[in-house]
């Protein structure tokens, strides 16, 4: 390789004009990145389009005839402005057809939810929608440049009147850059602009046309480093199916269905079947395999398969041919910015052309009523005709150079009179003069001036009118366009709780294997394949290993399980001799955290030391034990009990309590303890509806072994089912939840359909079967729950119509009606259909202290018969 010359000197081969391969290398590749990011794949932020996409919107506008075109035809129309091939261009198009904001489609254009692609060019067709032909084009205030051949002229930017950008989103690759701006809301953008032109702070969130749910804690503003999460809708159709309703921002049906089935090969979700009936609207049913609960399998879909993915904003857009990254707050900023210029130019556009049409008719006016036209008739060129006619209008008008007295009523002009001025004058033909109307002229001057004052004043307030303008579009366009993404918050899913068993754990405890390879040694449970596998041996030592096929662990093999991180229940009991000092000592500790394939010493780590008694506990059971010292002891008492729940749970690595001194002959266990670390608190989160242990949201109450939740169904059902902190639950589908103790009762105000009253039923659980619907109503089609609860002593508030009046009432649901079976019909509240029952709210306090004259005392008047009238 030649070597460079030195200081400023140029090389031979320079000089006779070649280029060497470093020095083209870095000229050439720049030259290409600088056009890949400027010219195709980073948008402008004037307009929020790129390249391709501003051409195919000029091509069309320049087609524009209100009728619907080829698609094929607009490509090749397109290809006039844009050097690159019609299959970039059909892609293009397409993509923002199925937007469904600028361009109104006609055709098979395809279908976003399934991921089917358009018909051919040739078959369908397309358009300019209103909106884009009121928000995207204005030749007057359009800036143009030559296209590449230099046969037409293109705009460098459209006089986009709207965030576009921010409306649309894009997504491109570049040359060592990216960007991808997620879709936004029309209707929340519209009002986002409005409140920063009213000084206010905004905030904005992606909105996705296939609907779903967003997580948006740390969207960042749409800057790098920021990222939102996005769910498919998911609804129960009954034990056995499931329903994915809405899909996440840019998954398909197509590839939704290819990794559920993905998963389901790998063995993390159980499914039966997939089966996709997607029409206009989503649904892909997934039918679950036998035993598999439907909470955990919606848990494990969002983790394991695309029903959640994970998207990476990164709002970079080109601004004076550089690009930049903001936050999409700044690029709508930069936008509203942008649209209030636009409409200052195009409102001093029309202020210009509203003073050259007064100043037209002004002229025309002198120049008729006064006659002026009959001077010229002895001009014998056209040079003294434009004199003879400049003459007589200065008799009659004042331009801006003189200065008019007081006294002077001369029309004012509000510019030069100009030869361009006379000589549109004498074009006037004779018809016109002939039947000229001094009235309609008058009238027409006064509605431009009418005119030019309003324009005017929108100029002297223009925060105003670009207000005004926005609300115009959103009152035009925005019927349709609500949100469709929920916008909420996520539960973050851990893989190992939700997973499916797709293996099973055995273990070989004499030579020290784990695995599911194994499969003739001792079976010890079904897992996951990402489990990890805890595993205690005789000589006091333990290690956390993930499941593999074969895993060597270490010699004598006490117990092994399937370990959860940061599992606070199970609690390990624990008897062991210390070989330094002879004494044994007993533990009671938790395995919450620990570093992979370490191994870690629960003795005192001393030559000789090893276990005598060992019990995993899952819910912190402390059992007591009977201790058999050796007979050669010099114990006086060689048999005693000990009870291991004397003893605090403990770190792994403490020492101990001191159990003996003595040598100790076995260790049995004589009863099995309850748990020490007390019942369950749950609380069942409002949004998500899961069930939890970080006191967030509902309490639900304390839930101890066998204990069961029940639940009131809004449609007239209620359901018990055992307690389990994986199951979730629909909140707006409740009327109420809680533990089902042995005095709960069911308090139901319901208007029955049969006899056309309002009635109340108070009963309790005689049903035993879990995970079954039971309907305590009526049959009648009309029926329909109006309230229920699970407190003790309810009293409820209503309202009735009586005639064209409304009545409100209180009544306690205990002294109507005492408890009954739960097939029983209640007795009546009302004899017509009560409204709005919802929950008393307790009386005050009795007062306290004695009274005295002048004291006013209310009472309470229970109002279940007879109510209080208002209008």
């Amino acid at each position: 390789m030649s070597q460079q010359p030195q200081g400023n000197s140029t090389p031979d081969s320079e000089q006779d004009g070649v280029i060497t391969l470093p020095g083209m290398y870095q000229n050439y590749f720049l030259d290409y990145a600088s056009y890949v990011i400027l010219e195709r794949a980073v948008p402008g932020i004037a307009d929020g389009l790129k390249p391709v996409q501003r051409r195919i919107l000029h091509a069309m506008k320049e087609m524009d005839d209100g009728r619907y075109h080829k698609v094929a035809n607009i490509i090749g129309q397109t290809m006039q402005y844009h050097p690159h091939g019609d299959a970039a261009i059909g892609d293009a198009l397409v993509n923002l057809g199925q937007r469904e904001l600028l361009i109104d489609t006609q055709g098979n254009w395809g279908n976003i939810l399934t991921g089917d692609g358009a018909a051919a060019s040739r078959y369908i067709e397309a358009r300019l929608t209103k909106f884009a032909l009121e928000v995207a084009f204005n030749a007057q205030t359009t800036e143009w440049q030559r296209s590449y051949d230099g046969r037409k002229r293109e705009p460098v930017n459209l006089p986009m009147k709207f965030p576009l950008l921010l409306a649309q989103g894009v997504e491109g690759i570049a040359v060592g850059l990216s960007t991808k701006i997620l879709p936004h809301n029309f209707i929340e953008l519209i009002k986002a602009s409005i409140d920063q032109l009213k000084g206010k702070k905004v905030q904005i969130f992606p909105d996705f046309q296939t609907g779903g749910m967003v997580d948006v804690s740390d969207y960042n503003g749409g800057q790098r480093g920021g990222r939102v999460k996005v769910r498919a809708t998911i609804e129960k159709t009954d034990k056995n199916l499931l329903t994915i309703k809405e899909l996440p921002y840019a998954v398909t049906t197509t590839s939704l269905i290819d990794s559920i089935i993905k998963a389901n090969d790998k063995g993390k979700i159980k499914i039966k079947q997939v089966v996709d009936n997607t029409a206009q609207d989503v649904e892909v049913a997934v039918e679950l395999a036998p035993g598999v609960s439907p909470d955990v399998a919606i848990d494990a879909l969002y983790a394991f398969t695309d029903c959640e993915v994970s998207i990476s904003p990164n709002a970079c857009v080109i601004i004076d041919d550089k690009p930049h990254f903001l936050t999409v707050q700044d690029l709508l900023r930069i936008s509203t910015e942008n649209t209030v210029e636009l409409l200052r130019q195009e409102l001093l556009i029309k202020e210009h052309e509203l003073l050259e049409k007064w100043h037209m008719a002004s002229l025309e006016k002198i120049f008729i009523e006064n006659r002026i036209y009959r001077d010229i008739e002895e001009c014998e060129s056209f040079e003294e005709v434009i004199e003879t006619i400049g003459v007589g209008l200065r008799r009659f008008v004042v331009t801006p150079s003189e200065k008019p007295t007081a006294k002077d009523t001369r029309l004012r002009l509000m510019r030069e009179i100009t030869r361009e001025d006379i000589i549109k004058l004498t074009e006037i033909r004779i018809k016109r003069i002939s039947k000229y109307n001094s009235f309609q002229a008058d009238e027409y001057i006064a509605n431009l001036e009418k005119d030019l004052e309003q324009v005017r004043y929108d100029l002297e307030h223009l925060t105003d009118f670009a207000i005004a303008y926005f609300q115009r579009l959103l009152e035009k366009y925005g019927k349709g366009r609500e949100r469709r993404t929920k916008i909420t918050t996520f539960d973050t899913i851990a893989a190992t709780e939700v997973v499916a068993n797709n293996a099973k754990l055995y273990v070989n405890r004499s030579d020290g294997f784990i695995g599911w390879g194994l499969k003739k040694d001792e079976f010890v449970a079904d897992c996951s394949d990402i489990d990890d596998i805890i595993v205690f041996r005789a000589d006091g030592n333990f290690q956390v290993s993930r499941i593999a096929e074969k895993t060597f662990v270490g010699k004598d093999i006490i117990h092994v399980a399937v370990w959860k991180k940061n599992d606070d229940r199970t609690t390990y009991n624990m008897v062991y001799l210390d070989g330094a000092s002879g004494r044994s000592y007993a533990k009671r500790f938790n395995v919450t955290a620990i570093t992979r394939d370490r191994e870690y010493p629960l003795t005192q780590d001393t030559k000789g030391s090893k276990v005598l008694y060992f019990t995993a506990n899952p819910n912190g059971e402390a059992e007591v034990v009977i201790v058999q010292l050796s007979q050669g002891s010099r114990a006086k008492v060689k048999l005693f009990d000990f009870d291991f729940g004397e003893l605090a749970i403990k770190g792994r690595s403490s020492q101990g309590n001191i159990l003996t001194k003595y040598p100790v002959r076995n260790i049995k266990l004589k009863e099995v303890g309850k748990s020490t670390l007390g019942a369950l608190r749950v609380w069942m989160d409002e949004v998500s509806g899961r069930l939890n242990t970080d006191e967030r949201g509902r309490y639900l109450g304390e839930f101890d072994t066998g204990d069961v939740l029940l639940l009131l169904y809004k449609d007239g059902t209620y359901m018990t089912t055992e307690m389990d902190l994986t199951k979730r639950f629909v909140p707006e589908d409740l009327y109420a939840i809680g533990k089902l103790r042995s005095d709960t009762v069911i308090s139901a105000v319901y208007y029955e359909g049969n006899k056309g009253w309002t009635l109340v039923k108070r009963f309790e659980i005689e049903t035993s079967s879990n995970d079954q619907r039971f309907n305590y109503l009526t049959d009648h089609k009309d029926t329909k729950l109006l309230f229920a609860t699970l407190e003790p002593t309810p009293r409820v508030q209503y309202t009735m119509r009586v005639g064209n009046k409304r009545m409100k009432g209180e009544a306690s649901l205990v002294e109507i009606i005492d408890i009954k079976g739960w097939k029983a019909i209640g007795n009546k509240l009302s004899d017509a259909k009560l409204y709005d029952v919802v929950e008393a709210p307790p009386p005050p306090p009795p007062p306290t202290g004695k009274l005295h004259a002048g004291d006013s005392i209310e009472f309470d008047v229970d109002l279940g018969k007879q109510g209080e009238l208002f209008e």
